[in-house]
């Protein structure tokens, strides 16, 4: 498998809403044969992959990105205010810039409507105001290797929300709110970071109740965190319908 073709979903077929058919319509899977022969083909209809079937093709293809942290890019790819963002590229981005290689179309058409109209579709209703995103839980120990994988968790996760939000971009117009709630992730990020280092060196103290109240800290901070990012997505979302209402119009000639 070489390539997976796409085009501007914004502009083409995606929308706010998620992912269309008629978008999924437009997308060529094209596999290159020993003759040089390709043959094309659409994808399967809006797969209904659950996340831990999403997981287990993750795994497969042994995608260096967790879970989590492909559960937040794609909600910052989404919320995006950048116009020309696309899901394909996003799922790219997922493998280092190219998908890996397929040993057939089904296999191809399988991890694309899974990720993009399975995985992604589901993570649009996140921009409603009373559908907010919450950021993995997971048991962990009150115990420095427990303290340790939340924290490494929460940073991948709010490092993938602000990879999708700029995308391949180095800076981007975000409106106020945004822009703040951006930068509480950023002081976020550097409390939680600061807490994998303490977590992960054995020559700092921490007993079990700095440990435990480390971790009702992390609650809290999860609670700000997805509060933040819901209000990034809200704010993007009202930027993202005024910049379409306002789209630039050529006069047209008179006959």
């Amino acid at each position: 498998m070489r390539d997976i073709l796409g085009s501007d979903f914004r502009a083409e077929g995606y929308g706010p809403e998620g992912w269309t058919e008629d978008a999924a319509d437009r997308i060529v899977v094209r596999l290159d044969y020993d003759k040089g022969q390709e043959n094309m083909a659409k994808p399967p209809a809006p797969s209904n992959a659950t996340d831990e079937e999403v997981r287990a093709i993750l795994e497969r293809y042994r995608c260096p990105v967790p879970f989590h942290e492909v559960r937040t890019r794609f909600l910052g790819n989404i919320a995006t205010p950048v116009m020309s963002a696309s899901p394909i590229k996003t799922v790219e981005g997922l493998w280092g810039g190219k998908l890996p290689d397929f040993g057939s179309l089904n296999a191809a058409n399988e991890l694309i409507g899974a990720l993009i109209m399975g995985l992604w579709n589901r993570l649009t209703r996140h921009q409603e105001r009373n559908t907010p995103f919450r950021l993995t839980r997971p048991d962990v120990a009150a115990s420095r290797e427990g303290l340790a994988t939340l924290a490494l968790i929460r940073r991948q996760e709010l490092d993938g929300f602000v990879e999708g939000l700029f995308g391949a971009e180095e800076a981007i117009n975000l409106p106020e709110r945004a822009h703040r709630g951006l930068g509480v992730l950023g002081e976020l990020r550097a409390l939680i970071a600061g807490m994998l280092d303490v977590a992960t060196d054995a020559n700092k103290a921490a007993s079990v109740g700095d440990i435990k109240g480390t971790l009702r800290q992390m609650r809290e901070m999860t609670r700000i965190a997805e509060h933040e990012m819901h209000e990034v997505i809200l704010s993007c979302k009202r930027a993202r319908r005024d910049m379409l209402v306002s789209l630039p119009a050529r006069k047209p000639t008179l006959h």
